[in-house]
């Protein structure tokens, strides 16, 4: 990898993994560092949870807003723009919470052409935003629908366990 090129943002998910690994030599890889973001709202009936579902062709699961940093980006610099990439909300710094949770988990065999030879795990550090309950503007690229959500519902619809996990400790912030 060479390291004056910057970090690419879009897999080339349309090739072969063979086209993908020749490409590398050009392209430098994916961090392995990654944010979650639980966003909330309080409304009269009660905490709902801001869910994006991903497109089809990434499996079509349930989620909150998630993403890898950028070069030379902290973690909840990353926050900040995912948030606002992936839903359209502007939030500051000072409004995300920290979790104090950083899941580390296995990178599916699919997504591992994106990373160095050898990388096998992410490790992601988890915030939450608690919002008004707007109208949520998805990034058409990586979602296709957005659904607010009481817990019990959410924990349901969520793929990861480590959703349940920002999700649960969420749940348990206090009004």
């Amino acid at each position: 990898m060479r390291p004056d090129f910057p970090q690419w943002r879009e897999p080339f998910d349309i090739l072969e993994p063979a086209t993908t690994a020749r490409l590398n030599f050009c392209m430098p890889y994916k961090q392995p560092r990654s944010v979650q973001v639980v966003i909330y709202a309080e409304t009269p009936r009660g905490r709902e949870f801001l869910l994006l579902r991903r497109l089809p062709s990434h499996s079509a699961f349930w989620q909150s807003v998630t993403g890898s940093l950028e070069d030379n980006e902290t973690h909840i610099e990353a926050a900040v723009r995912e948030v606002y990439e992936e839903t359209g909300y502007c939030p500051h710094q000072h409004d995300l919470i920290e979790l104090g949770i950083v899941n580390v988990f296995e990178i599916a065999p699919q997504w591992r052409i994106k990373y160095a030879p050898g990388v096998t795990h992410n490790e992601e550090v988890c915030f939450a935003l608690e919002v008004e309950k707007l109208h949520v503007v998805i990034d058409t690229l990586e979602h296709d629908a957005f659904a607010w959500v009481d817990y019990d519902t959410a924990m349901q619809m969520l793929y990861w366990e480590s959703n349940r996990r920002a999700f649960a400790a969420v749940a348990d912030l206090p009004r």
